[in-house]
């Protein structure tokens, strides 16, 4: 009940009627979308995106095919800490987008789908930096956070136990590929396994 009355509060905020399909009663059956960001820092108040991948989920297919890989026009510098993480410079972004433009085809690739994600919070919290002025919303989609599922899947077993959340534990814990890479392609995509492993795994 409490969800249906957000979803109907943000609806009725909206700035922009182009984007009343984000809330679409009913998304596409059996999809979620999983996206990752790579930032300027750590703190969604200042810092900036970089980069955004996402892919759609249909079942228990990752569509990489499809997948949305998008660079975002720096107008500060990067910070040297910053490129040491995701390794992406200011001139890897020149001809990047601007926040508007890489935002609102992120809005159009996941409709009203489920969200899925690693730290997923703080992600929606730098695409939100950007929405909320724009069209007066955050993401109105419902979230999924591969690390609380992770959670529930190992705590029933092992009451009381200290589960390890870090990415690479649970990519170790569910016997997945990491691919050591540090881009948003990539973190999406494990994140991706992850969700449609734990998935299966009920």
């Amino acid at each position: 009940m409490w969800r249906s009355l957000r979803r109907r509060w943000h609806r009725r905020q909206l700035k922009d009627e182009r984007f009343a399909f984000l809330f679409d009663a009913v998304p596409p059956e059996n999809e979620w979308v999983c996206f990752d960001c790579e930032t300027t820092g750590l703190d969604p108040k200042k810092d900036k995106i970089v980069s955004l991948s996402a892919m759609k989920i249909r079942g228990q297919e990752i569509l990489t095919s499809e997948a949305l890989n998008l660079t975002l026009a720096q107008d500060a510098a990067i910070s040297e800490q910053s490129i040491k993480v995701h390794w992406i410079r200011n001139e890897d972004t020149v001809h990047g987008l601007s926040e508007r433009e890489a935002i609102e085809q992120f809005l159009h690739f996941i409709g009203s789908r489920p969200l899925v994600g690693y730290y997923l919070e703080f992600d929606v919290a730098m695409v939100n930096q950007v929405l909320k002025p724009w069209l007066g919303i955050g993401l109105p989609n419902p979230q999924i956070e591969v690390s609380a599922l992770y959670y529930d899947y190992k705590e029933d077993p092992i009451p009381k136990k200290v589960i390890d959340l870090s990415f690479d534990a649970i990519l170790t814990g569910l016997a997945l590929p990491n691919f050591g890479q540090h881009d948003a392609f990539s973190d999406a995509l494990m994140t991706a396994l992850i969700f449609i492993k734990l998935k299966k795994l009920g």
